[in-house]
């Protein structure tokens, strides 16, 4: 069994840009915060949009985008989910289209297997660039990996809250919005509107049954 997380706003509880812009000031907060819904809701062009922001916070101070990352919450509920999932023999991937900066400390933090991220590009300590490693088509990412491990898609769920996930539904026999935007609803078998992921292990045992019974024991 698999189950495949996007991170902002799923792992963690917050989008980063947007807490990192408030270093800069309230108007280039609004400014990369208006840029981030308009990705996460699905109307403009994700990849364009990511690569704005980043040119919109470049000079950034690495010392600063380290600290900002090490303080976003961990998604109330995240902890339990993946011990659970962990304790039952689950497989679990982390794919964001943020950077390697947060989620770094997930993988020892929540026992994940595998995470693919984009990775900010810093010289002489300061914010110049991005390489993009995960576009908007999250499942292209993650599928070596899946097929590496021989896991059917009836095997595998994916949890997410944005329009830029959508292609992990495709790869998923169960997809499941957390906190979403209106388009993931549409596309959902499940949707959680309460930010706390320990809720996904009844949903999972109503699905699975005996796959993760072993979980809550």
């Amino acid at each position: 069994m698999l189950v495949i997380f996007d991170v902002e706003g799923v792992l963690l509880n917050a989008e980063y840009l947007p807490v990192l812009s408030q270093i800069m000031g309230p108007e280039k907060e609004k400014e990369i915060w208006r840029i981030t819904k308009q990705g996460i809701r699905g109307e403009i062009n994700w990849e364009e949009g990511l690569k704005k922001r980043i040119s919109a916070l470049k000079g950034i101070r690495f010392e600063d985008a380290k600290r900002i990352a090490e303080s976003l919450e961990i998604m109330p509920g995240a902890k339990e989910l993946c011990f659970s999932l962990k304790k039952a023999g689950w497989r679990m991937i982390a794919v964001s289209g943020g950077f390697s900066i947060i989620t770094d400390r997930l993988k020892g933090e929540l026992g994940l297997d595998k995470i693919f991220c984009n990775e900010l590009i810093f010289e002489d300590g300061v914010l110049v660039g991005l390489k993009l490693n995960v576009t908007s088509d999250k499942a292209a990412a993650v599928l070596p990996a899946i097929r590496n491990w021989g896991i059917d898609k009836s095997e595998t769920v994916a949890i997410v809250d944005g329009a830029n996930d959508l292609s992990l539904f495709d790869i998923a026999g169960y997809a499941v919005g957390f906190c979403p935007v209106e388009r993931v609803k549409e596309r959902s078998d499940e949707v959680l509107e309460i930010r706390d992921l320990s809720l996904m292990l009844n949903l999972l045992e109503r699905k699975f049954g005996n796959a993760v019974l072993a979980s809550t024991k």
